[in-house]
This record gives structure tokens, sequence and C-alpha cells, in this order.
């Protein structure tokens, strides 16, 4: 039976960098969308649409996230990985005090994970860029909203240890080896 193995955590956290180690490892990985999300609203003239228009840039990355749980059922992998998942939608409105339909919470239920890590807050891995523009505060500020968001669903969440990118792949690697 294949397993949905969700990486999660604020930004510049490292998830990226670990998941990009799996895929060199063979793993099949579902990769983070909403750099994608935001660089077209940037083609569009949209500097930060999840600013500007949270609820439209939310409303995207919920339907883009489905369609990679959905595209998931087709790999003969026993694992696949994804950087973030669909409670994160959520958890970033609250994190903004934006109000959101009811569906953000109903589809985190019925797309359920196997397995979610979490990767903390790291200051000295941190950086921010076009697309990160959070301070580490807020970095902070949406590690707990992730974590709050996973709880709620009914997710026992399993933090990864600071590290480099390869021990850190090997716990979460580690982590799965009875579940072959």
């Amino acid at each position: 039976m294949q397993q949905k193995i969700v990486l999660i955590g604020g930004p510049g956290t490292g998830k990226s960098s670990v998941l990009n180690e799996l895929i060199d490892r063979g793993h099949f990985c579902m990769p983070e969308i909403s750099r994608e999300v935001i660089l077209e609203a940037q083609q569009k003239g949209i500097d930060q649409l999840f600013l500007s228009d949270p609820l439209l840039f939310s409303n995207m990355l919920l339907e883009g996230r489905e369609k990679q749980y959905l595209k998931a059922h087709k790999e003969k992998k026993p694992f696949v990985f994804f950087d973030r998942g669909i409670p994160d939608v959520f958890a970033y409105l609250n994190f903004l005090e934006s109000d959101y339909p009811e569906h953000f919470i109903s589809k985190s239920k019925e797309y359920l994970y196997h397995k979610v890590f979490m990767l903390p807050p790291w200051q000295e891995i941190y950086t921010s860029d076009n697309e990160r523009y959070e301070s580490f505060e807020q970095a902070i500020a949406i590690h707990e909203h992730l974590t709050n968001a996973y709880q709620e669903i009914g997710y026992q969440i399993i933090t990864v240890p600071f590290g480099s990118v390869k021990d850190r792949a090997n716990y979460i690697l580690n982590s799965l080896q009875s579940e072959l």
C-alpha cells in the first residue's frame, strides 16, 4: 500500500532541500506549488498575491494540492512525499487572521496523509527572497499555526531534528522503515 508523507514547516526550514535529497535517492516527491502560483501572479503584475488577495491565492493552492494528492495515486512507489500538504492552506489563513470557507478544513479531512514530518524553524539556515518575504519571527508564528492545523485534523506530528540535509532525509527514511 502506498503511503503519502507530507513535510511541513514554516518558510525557510529546509523542506525543499530535504525533498530534493529524497528525489536524488529515487523517491517520488510532489513539489511545493506556492512558488509557482506566486511567480504566475508576478508575471501578471501582482507582486504579492498572498498578501493582496489571500483567499484567491489559497484557493489556487488548495486546488493545486488536491490535484497533487490525486496524481500521487497513480505512482507505483511505496512512498510519495509532499512539500506541504492541504492543511497548510488554512493554517496560513489562520496566520493572516483571514476568514475562509469550511471546505478548506473538509478537504483537509478528506485527503489524509499517512505521516507528517515537521521541520522546525531554524534561524541559522533561514533566508528570505522574492517569494519568501516573511521575517524569521513570522516563520515561527507560521510554525505554530501549522502545528495547530495538523493537530486539529488529528495528525501526530514527527519533528525532524536539525542537521545536514542528508541527516534529515535519513531521519525521515529511518522513521518509515517499519512501514515497508
